[in-house]
């Protein structure tokens, strides 16, 4: 059994992703042997973004903030809300509306955060800024991002 260090680990950065959204992963879960659970580490830059305001539907997730005092946007209620977080601060998201965040770095020191998962597929995720919806049944498989001015009637050419 392989173990990892949460504080040490090193993350990498896609070169794909955009300005604003620019942080550090690891996605360890696999190595440590998880099958029913996710684990990432994120170490977000000052002025970046882990992703876009989001919540689920099938995954519960939390966060556990490490190092730094990121920003969270979250619903509460029917309102949103932006809280700063400290070092140890841990949250969770439940699915649905209510479970909705984004953690952005809004310090001049970088971040660093754990996020666990719930591994639940199909998974289904709601982004309301842009006003889309991610279905994702598995690996590489049939995954689809749309948004929902996209909305077909159910018997579209249906034969």
């Amino acid at each position: 059994m392989e173990r990892v260090n949460l504080f040490t680990m090193t993350t990498e950065t896609d070169p794909d992703d955009p300005s604003g959204y620019r942080s550090g992963m690891d996605r360890f879960g696999p190595r440590i042997g998880a099958k029913m659970l996710g684990g990432s580490i994120y170490d977000v830059p000052p002025g970046e973004s882990i992703c876009p305001y989001h919540y689920e539907y099938g995954n519960e997730e939390w966060l556990i903030v490490l190092d730094g005092r990121p920003t969270l946007r979250h619903a509460e209620g029917d309102d949103e809300v932006n809280q700063q977080l400290d070092p140890g601060d841990t949250l969770c998201f439940p699915e649905g509306r209510g479970g909705a965040h984004k953690v952005t770095n809004r310090t001049d020191r970088p971040v660093r955060v754990f996020m666990v998962s719930t591994m639940s597929e199909p998974s289904v995720a709601v982004y309301p800024d842009s006003d889309k919806v991610g279905v994702w049944p598995g690996a590489d498989r049939d995954h689809i991002l749309v948004r929902r001015e996209s909305v077909v009637d159910y018997y579209d050419r249906e034969v």
